[in-house]
């Protein structure tokens, strides 16, 4: 009696076939002379924009072109090895592209892929978005073996966001590898809970939540580009007079980042009286490093968990402000400026919210309470604003590089009113210089009044006060100019 195997496979079953060979590039812009893929062009030149798919490549590695008189199919000779897990994935799911390339010596010199309808025509859709989003996270990505750092792209795809489970999970699989190793492990076992049924609704909402933050997020190595020193120089002289002892500090920080092309192990610490530019100190800082930046006010935080986050076992539980910060800058390099770290309270019990900030300031990694992973500091650069020391606990200060920023004298207040605080006033009411006039005696006035306060603020808004009255003069009674003695300063301003 004959026996039949229905459970053996075909005995004469094609085994795939990898036509073509792979090269590492840390190319962020294709060209024609840098494509991302090479393609058999000896039988027929291919047009500069032709559609088509890629073949499953558990059959073989190629692409079959849409042509007017039918489907002509060429090999894929070599291909970004950055792109590899891409292109099983374009075949697998007979995804229809329209290629942009060059025909050369080597062949059909690929280096723009887009999503089309079954046609030849464009899809405008928020498919193609992803697909041009896991692109230039590819391109931006480094080679096996070196690092890619220019990160200037042709194609834009930051307004498509990674939400939906089947997105991400396409990101993991297609450029998963761009992900730090502990990130991408902890994706992984968040998608099992995303997807798995033996769950609650709730638990699958939170860890699809969390997912879409994480993957939203660009994770940057912590190697940084030289900065121009000079340039440096202008921005810090653009933004403050005087202060030479701080900018030189600035300016060795700058200097140290040029040599090592990493930032320095501990922050800055900007120490002063109210009103002496400490924040814009801070953020001529991330004006310098071209970092984003964000702002952490300390004295509006009264409990810790705003900075760490709350646990998935609460339905209305979110990520903390830090966890916040780092995806609205959507990238992990930027500069954390803390305001009033000074001023930060104890909160309700719950121990002290600045101190939750020491694990920010190692460099060692952050664990917010929602995300339950380890977040990757080390290209966060903190700088703190501060009135007195004495409120900062120890183990907080030994985590910065401390600058005290002396308050101004006379003589450098009385240039910054003339020379800065007046005239930008005066531009921004349409006021010419000679319409508002100021004698010596009336600056030395305007210097005395404010002699005990500290900082510019005051003397900003008196410029304010000066330049309005100017104004009313010269608009209600009729006049071409306004000439302010010491008397009339007075008068309007005490």
């Amino acid at each position: 009696m004959p026996v039949f195997d229905f459970s053996s496979a075909p005995v004469d079953k094609k085994e795939a076939i990898c036509t073509y060979t792979t090269f590492q590039s840390n190319n962020s812009v294709p060209t024609g002379d840098k494509p991302i893929m090479v393609l058999d062009n000896s039988k027929k030149k291919w047009n500069h924009h032709s559609s088509g798919i890629f073949t499953n490549p558990c059959k073989r590695t190629s692409f079959e072109f849409n042509e007017d008189d039918g489907i002509v199919s060429a090999d894929i000779l070599k291909i970004d090895s950055r792109f590899v897990s891409l292109l099983k994935w374009l075949g697998e799911n007979h995804i229809n592209v329209r290629l942009s390339g060059e025909n050369n010596e080597e062949g059909y010199a690929v280096y723009k892929i887009r999503e089309t309808l079954s046609g030849s025509g464009t899809k405008l859709s928020a498919e193609d978005g992803f697909l041009q989003f896991m692109i230039e996270r590819l391109l931006a990505s480094n080679a096996p073996s070196e690092e890619v750092i220019d990160d200037d792209r042709e194609e834009e795809g930051d307004s498509m966001k990674l939400t939906s489970i089947q997105s991400i999970t396409d990101f993991m699989n297609c450029a998963g590898r761009t992900l730090p190793d502990n990130i991408r492990l902890w994706a992984r076992r968040n998608l099992a809970v995303a997807r798995s049924s033996e769950v609650s609704q709730e638990e699958r909402h939170h860890a699809q939540r969390a997912l879409s933050i994480m993957m939203n997020i660009q994770w940057k190595n912590n190697y940084f580009e030289a900065i121009d020193p000079d340039e440096a120089r202008r921005i810090l002289d653009e933004e403050l007079y005087g202060m030479e002892r701080v900018k030189q500090r600035i300016m060795e920080t700058i200097i140290q980042i040029n040599r090592t092309h990493t930032l320095p192990a501990y922050g800055l610490l900007l120490v002063g009286p109210a009103g002496t530019g400490k924040s814009q100190i801070a953020y001529a800082v991330a004006r310098i490093l071209r970092l984003p930046w964000t702002t952490l006010d300390m004295s509006s935080i009264n409990d810790p968990e705003q900075l760490t986050g709350s646990s998935r076992i609460y339905s209305n539980a979110k990520p903390g402000i830090i966890m916040d910060a780092f995806s609205m800058a959507g990238e992990s390099n930027l500069v954390f400026i803390i305001n009033e770290l000074d001023k930060a309270s104890s909160g309700k019990g719950n121990g002290n919210p600045a101190d939750v900030l020491l694990t920010l300031l190692d460099n060692l990694g952050f664990t917010d309470n929602y995300m339950e992973c380890m977040i990757p500091t080390v290209g966060v650069y903190p700088i703190a604003t501060a009135n007195e020391k004495d409120q900062i606990s120890a183990p907080l200060m030994s985590r910065f590089a401390v600058i005290d920023i002396p308050d101004y004298t006379s003589e450098e207040k009385k240039i910054i009113f003339s020379k800065f605080a007046l005239p930008k006033v005066l531009k921004r009411m349409s006021l010419k210089e000679n319409e508002c006039i100021m004698t010596d005696e009336a600056l030395d006035e305007v210097i005395e009044i404010y002699k005990n306060t500290s900082g510019i603020r005051d003397l900003e808004q008196a410029a304010e006060h000066i330049a309005a009255n100017a104004l009313y003069q010269i608009e209600v009674n009729d006049v071409d100019s306004v000439e302010f003695n010491a008397k009339m300063i007075r008068e309007l301003l005490v």
